[in-house]
């Protein structure tokens, strides 16, 4: 059994040898997001500071504290040269400096390099099954600008399809308190482990978020009404799931092919909304059992964005495209709902 921390979660042994350092790169992550124009809130900017990302994205076995990484230990990456002239690369929090090539300094060295990758502003893949990559962390920059894109003031209750390693959800739950969010995963074994990351964390705010398992099309009805619908996996279309259990004025944040849309919920069946500036990539939706009426199965969402709207200095700029649910019709289209230039994302 850890020890508990002074905010009231338990400490494992790691935790408690590297806080120093781990705050140390999360401060530095912060700052790299904030220079580039992230984390803007001071809610938000405190969220990212407090989370603890390699909590969720490295286990204990990882870390190489005590013995050789364990599987996914790779992700992390190679030691953090920056670091290592801030700090001094044999410096060894709550012990004192660690020095020399023995079997302790290594070890420290192995740690210090996969907590260093739990900070970089890089995605880091956490489950791959058959050589097809099926969950991982997205690029904490871009976890950002989504975070503040929902246009959240504390208090709304969140749905995310994808549970992922439970890090956005915790992050979601620190901004907004205490059984607000509800996050869906379609594998058991991930949101096993998204649970039980949540759980090590141990605030009262991460504990309390419900993961479930099940078929994120569908979303979770139990849990309706959400005033925002945030989604962490690549779409082909809207699911009508998440009109009807969204509230009217609601937020959903959704990847679309390459990019990112936010569409202000209108009724059960009706939503519209534009798309953010930035390109984004996430693996796409699995399940999917939810798909509307007449969805399109050409993937034309990812040919328009490839190859004629999106990239490009010729191109028009991102902003000017954006989506339009109404009823069983879903299309894409550019400068206006209207046409000329509309795209179909389902048939009827």
């Amino acid at each position: 059994m850890g020890a508990t921390g002074p905010d009231g979660r338990r400490e494992g042994r790691f935790e408690r040898r590297y806080a120093t350092a781990a705050g140390s790169l999360r401060a530095r992550m912060v700052r790299r997001i904030e220079s580039g124009g992230g984390l803007t809130d001071p809610a938000w900017r405190a969220a990212f500071a407090e989370v603890p990302r390699h909590l969720f994205v490295l286990d204990d076995q990882d870390t190489g504290y005590g013995g050789e990484p364990g599987p996914g230990g790779e992700y992390g990456g190679g030691y953090d040269e920056e670091y290592g002239e801030e700090y001094g690369e044999g410096f060894a929090y709550g012990e004192g400096p660690v020095h020399g090539r023995g079997p302790v300094a290594a070890s420290h060295r192995r740690a210090m390099s996969r907590l260093t990758g739990a900070y970089a502003d890089r995605p880091i893949a956490t489950r791959v099954v058959g050589g097809e990559l099926v969950s991982s962390s997205s690029q904490p920059s871009l976890m950002a600008l989504m975070c503040e894109a929902l246009d959240v003031h504390g208090g709304e209750r969140v749905l995310e399809i994808g549970a992922g390693t439970g890090y956005n959800a915790a992050l979601l739950a620190h901004r907004l308190g205490p059984d607000t969010v509800t996050t869906i995963d379609l594998e058991p074994e991930i949101t096993a482990a998204a649970r039980a990351h949540l759980d090590a964390y141990g605030t009262e705010a991460a504990r309390s978020v419900v993961v479930v398992t099940g078929d994120g099309a569908l979303g979770h009805p139990p849990r309706a009404p959400y005033d925002r619908v945030i989604a962490t996996c690549e779409l082909p279309f809207v699911p009508p799931a998440w009109l009807e259990q969204c509230t009217p004025g609601g937020l959903l944040l959704l990847p679309l092919a390459t990019g990112l849309v936010a569409l202000t919920v209108h009724g059960p069946r009706q939503a519209e909304g534009r798309f953010l500036s930035t390109p984004a990539y996430f693996v796409p939706l699995r399940g999917g059992s939810g798909a509307p009426d007449g969805a399109a199965e050409h993937g034309l969402a990812a040919e328009v964005f490839g190859q004629s709207a999106f990239g490009g200095i010729t191109r028009p700029d991102r902003t000017r495209y954006g989506l339009t649910v109404d009823g069983p019709r879903q299309w894409l289209w550019r400068d206006s709902p209207e046409g000329p230039l509309t795209w179909p994302l389902t048939t009827t």
